[in-house]
């Protein structure tokens, strides 16, 4: 790996850490657990379009672990683990398909993707069926974020492009 490539992947994974903090800051949107916007999940999403779907895993996880570290506690780590690396395989899978195009519904199955994997965690560590009294709202929840993130990441994408053009 290029120094250059090395020092765009840590710069991002900077970049998706301060967006989570801030975002960590912001009051829920709604009042149900588990739905808020996943503003760091832009990041992913422009790994996955400009570079390759390892590098969005090198962010992903980076960022996950030290988000978990920083601000939150060790059953928080499953819980985004899971929703984080459902989402991207997802969003690889649709991005594949989609030939790169239209994030915004790439970012929506992500979206959904990430909510789905986060409450089969819940499912498992509670036990309780529950949990699945949310999976409308997580589904509704999820489609909605995402196409704001994919979105996002479509302007954004638009931006840095010549900055990720020359490296892969």
């Amino acid at each position: 790996m290029s120094a250059r490539k090395t020092a765009l992947l840590a710069l991002f994974t900077t970049l998706s850490l301060a967006v989570y903090a801030i975002e960590s800051a912001i009051p829920p949107l709604v009042p149900v657990p588990g739905i808020k916007l996943g503003l760091a999940n832009i990041v992913t999403l422009l790994l996955l379009r400009h570079l390759r779907a390892r590098d969005a895993v090198f962010v992903l996880i980076s960022r996950i672990l030290l988000s978990s570290f920083l601000f939150g506690q060790a059953l928080s780590l499953l819980y985004s683990l899971a929703g984080g690396l459902c989402s991207l395989c997802v969003m690889a899978l649709v991005m594949g398909i989609l030939q790169k195009r239209l994030l915004f519904l790439t970012g929506a199955m992500g979206g959904l993707a990430h909510n789905l994997g986060q409450l089969a965690v819940a499912f498992v560590v509670t036990r309780t069926a529950g949990v699945l009294s949310y999976l409308p709202f997580l589904i509704v929840g999820g489609i909605l974020t995402g196409l704001f993130t994919g979105l996002c990441a479509g302007f954004a994408g638009k931006l840095l492009a010549p900055l990720l053009a020359d490296v892969s």
